[in-house]
């Protein structure tokens, strides 16, 4: 996610499972972003050498951004030989909605719960969704919006004081976010990203635990329910 748009809600940008330099950040939120949006499709090799042109850096900081993706399972990396984008795994897709449904109603149910809610959070979670449909008719600025749907998941996580479980969240959901690229150019996705978001948003402003939690069920639900007809029309990108 861009860090730019994190900083300007107050939120505090991606991190990593390990420390690591503002170079290796570099290398690797680039790397990351290319290959959930399938920029790099599945089966892509990566050459260290041609990377270390591409970002004008030294080899150490490309293998260690390597190893951070080889550990959300997005490259392979073959010793002595190439690193190559896995291809999607279904399973892993399944494990990560698991997780985001577990945690993110429980978010929604504690911010929905919470009589001393920071208005903010609403104020905030309201103007990514304006950005959204800002840019939601404009097939270039689809990384942009697909940018704005995690951090609108951020800020709802933020609300409660758990953005290390969203960090959490985002290292496990690698092959969720890519079905989800693949998924958002079908006809009515957007505007049903966008529909549920508000919905999320309402149900929490008006202190509905309920409704809080069956929006964001059926928010995070929409995707996975299309994974075998993403399997079907991109079969060269599963395992």
């Amino acid at each position: 996610m861009n860090s730019q748009l994190a900083a300007t809600f107050g939120l505090p940008a991606p991190g990593f499972p390990v420390a690591v330099g503002g170079t290796v950040q570099r290398v690797y939120d680039d790397l990351r972003k290319r290959i959930i949006t399938i920029q790099l499709p599945p089966d892509t090799t990566l050459s260290r050498g041609e990377l270390t042109e591409t970002y004008e850096v030294s080899q150490t900081p490309i293998r260690e951004a390597l190893q951070l993706l080889k550990q959300e399972g997005l490259v392979r990396i073959y010793p002595q030989s190439r690193t190559v984008v896995t291809r999607i795994d279904v399973l892993q897709i399944y494990e990560a909605h698991f997780l985001r449904v577990a945690l993110e109603t429980e978010v929604c149910r504690r911010l929905a719960g919470d009589p001393e809610l920071d208005p903010a959070i609403i104020t905030r979670a309201r103007s990514i969704i304006k950005m959204q449909r800002a840019v939601a008719d404009d097939p270039e600025q689809i990384t942009i919006f697909q940018e704005l749907d995690e951090l609108f998941h951020q800020t709802l996580f933020a609300g409660v004081k758990r953005s290390n479980l969203h960090q959490l969240v985002r290292e496990r959901s690698g092959h969720l976010e890519r079905i989800r690229r693949l998924h958002l150019p079908e006809t009515g996705k957007i505007v049903s990203i966008l529909d549920g978001h508000n919905a999320i948003v309402e149900a929490i402003a008006a202190r509905d635990e309920r409704a809080a939690v069956e929006a964001i069920r059926q928010h995070l639900s929409r995707t996975v329910a299309k994974v075998e007809d993403m399997r079907k029309e991109f079969p060269h990108y599963f395992i």
